[in-house]
């Protein structure tokens, strides 16, 4: 039987460079991406540290150019990797913030708060994002929210999913489910523009965000939703085409004025927002302009750059895109031709040259972008939520059926590696196979797993590995049964039985070394709690100064106006004034203050105030 979740849930996109959230609405009987409290319907997954508070999103990024080596972006490329990893290396590289090795390996990320170095994992960091799509979803719902369902790049591999369900777990939420992004882009799409067709469709998703790339090809009929492949990079996108474009500026600029920019955070940091900006604008211009005032020792930068040269510098992932689309087709045995939708997903799927490119393959086909690319996902994650909930109105037999992106196995004679599941298998999903003893009178049986397409399984990723023990015997005589697991979250668990004895043992793959700890998980829990105990203490005394601040300008209006200041008796009027100016002192002092001490103020300057007021109001 489905588990029952109660209460209010969402779902959140959990983008590298931008994070959406939305809910399903069931009096309108549709999904609502919610807005921020800047009005905006997605925000930067940017988290910064001050001297003074944590900021998170507009804030965040609005001050990375002065904050530069404590404002953390693209947490998501750190997800569920190692520090040794060599995509973490060049990474690391090109980020103006520090990241160390942790323990087993783990990237451990180094900020400045409040005076003190920090340490967070990729998690927390993730999960502070995660906490401020929950308070944004909180303050629209105006109830408590527990459940989500949060959606992944169909590429993130083992590791990265059960990194992804650690960092729900620190910012105070139960996953629901795990659905690979492109899927959720599908239950949009279908839902939107294909409710209901009776007639089987084969839907193409190309979902091409800032910093993954994903596609899926599937099919629609009556409400089932079916993934026949998948294929993708979880290292490829906008934030790629951006570093290109920098790179492009800082050898410009190095050749026009002998300076070298790279060792300054600050201004590669403005360098890249600009870049950003200019991509965006080439997306339907021919040309744009890079201006960046006092970029470097004073010097600016203003230059252009064509679209035909930002397609130039960046034509190698452009092609490396479309090989990925070319291997999805190959692995699904499904023509191109049969295609009758393709639908673009993702911010940098904007790209005009993307855009020709995918014509051109699919043989001049009208590209689908009917649906806004960066709210897709999570308007599909808010369908499956609602679905897990209490099931949508028309729609309640929706079944989705999506696939497993690696294949899955363990590692036989001479290293080989034997899929037990292979790729673009239909999840969820059992398999088993048999193996026996290789020797005489073993005892013991080493089961390796790993994830990945290579023939030697060292090559491949190692999930994890355990010890089963079996009763000793001549080589041969001991048959093993493995089983492999694929929950709907596309999480493996996976477990042996010796078939002689009937003896099973059910030894789940939690992948522990380089995963957070139960331990860290509940400490890092109890931070996140802390941290949103100082934010809500900084947003009363903010607002407590602002109220304090307010009422101090009133009253210097009254106390201005010679009409009303004339019927103030000299000894009120002398109070009011001596008040005021304690007030003002009070704001400009002491950034220690608690906000109780600039609410006390207020209520006592309020009544001094209201007392005057009244003894002339009543002749007194």
């Amino acid at each position: 039987m489905a588990k029952k979740y109660e209460g209010p849930a969402i779902g959140i996109d959990l983008g590298t460079t931008y994070s959406c959230v939305a809910v399903w609405q069931g009096q309108n009987n549709r999904a609502e991406i919610i807005n921020n409290d800047q009005g905006n319907r997605t925000i930067p997954s940017f988290v910064a540290f001050t001297n003074a508070q944590r900021l998170i999103g507009e804030a965040a990024k609005y001050q990375a150019a002065s904050n530069a080596s404590n404002t953390i972006y693209d947490a998501k490329r750190l997800i569920g990797r190692k520090y040794s990893d060599i995509i973490t290396q060049n990474d690391i590289l090109l980020w103006p913030f520090k990241v160390i090795a942790g323990n087993d390996d783990n990237p451990v990320i180094l900020v400045n708060y409040k005076g003190e170095e920090k340490r967070f994992s990729a998690e927390e960091i993730s999960s502070m994002v995660l906490t401020k799509m929950r308070e944004i979803a909180e303050k629209f719902l105006e109830s408590p929210v527990k459940n989500a369902v949060i959606t992944v790049p169909a590429y993130f591999n083992d590791s990265q999913r059960k990194a992804t369900k650690d960092a729900v777990a620190i910012a105070g939420m139960n996953v629901m489910r795990i659905i690979n992004e492109p899927t959720a882009a599908a239950l949009a799409y279908g839902l939107q523009k294909r409710a209901n067709c009776v007639e089987e469709r084969t839907i193409f998703i190309f979902d091409l965000g800032g910093g993954t790339f994903d596609v899926s090809l599937l099919t629609i009929k009556n409400n089932v939703f079916k993934v026949k492949a998948t294929a993708g990079d979880t290292h490829l996108g906008g934030e790629d085409f951006d570093n290109r474009m920098v790179n492009h500026f800082v050898e410009e600029f190095k050749r026009k004025h002998k300076k070298d920019i790279r060792g300054n955070p600050g201004s590669l940091r403005r360098l890249r927002s600009s870049c950003e900006r200019a991509k965006r604008t080439l997306s339907f211009a021919s040309v744009t302009t890079i201006d960046v005032v006092a970029l470097f020792e004073g010097i600016d930068l203003y230059s252009s750059i064509t679209r035909a040269k930002f397609e130039e510098i960046n034509m190698d992932l452009f092609e490396k895109c479309m090989k990925i689309v070319n291997r999805c087709f190959w692995d699904s045995g499904v023509d191109k031709s049969s295609v009758d939708d393709v639908v673009l997903i993702g911010g940098s799927s904007r790209i005009s040259k993307l855009q020709q490119l995918l014509q051109d393959f699919f043989k001049g086909k009208d590209l689908c972008m009917s649906i806004n690319p960066d709210e897709a996902v999570a308007y599909g994650a808010a369908v499956q939520a609602a679905l897990l909930i209490d099931g949508i109105k028309n729609i309640s037999d929706m079944v989705l059926q999506d696939v497993t992106p690696l294949s899955l196995g363990t590692s036989v004679d001479e290293d080989i590696m034997d899929v037990i599941i292979p790729k673009n298998t239909s999840i969820p999903v059992i398999k088993s196979k048999n193996y026996k003893t290789v020797y005489d009178n073993q005892s013991c049986v080493l089961v390796d797993v790993y994830e990945g397409e290579r023939m030697n399984a060292s090559n491949n990723n190692l999930l994890g590995s355990f010890d089963f023990s079996v009763p000793p015997a001549p080589q041969g005589h001991i048959p093993i049964k493995v089983h492999f697991s694929i929950d709907g979250d596309g999480i493996l668990n996976v477990s042996a039985e010796e078939e002689t004895s009937g003896n099973r043992k059910d030894i789940t793959v939690t992948n522990e070394n380089g995963r957070l700890s139960s331990k860290e998980i509940e400490r890092m829990i109890k931070e996140a709690e802390s941290f949103k105990a100082e934010d809500t203490k900084l947003e009363q005394k903010v607002k407590a100064k602002n109220d304090l601040n307010d009422y101090l300008c009133q009253v210097r209006k009254v106390i201005a106006d010679n009409d009303v200041s004339s019927m103030i008796s000299p000894v009120d009027k002398l109070k009011i004034y001596t008040a005021v100016v304690k007030g003002q002192k009070l704001l400009d002092g002491n950034k220690n203050e608690e906000a109780n001490v600039f609410v006390e103020f207020l209520k006592d300057l309020e009544s001094m105030v209201d007392s005057a007021l009244y003894k002339i109001t009543n002749g007194v």
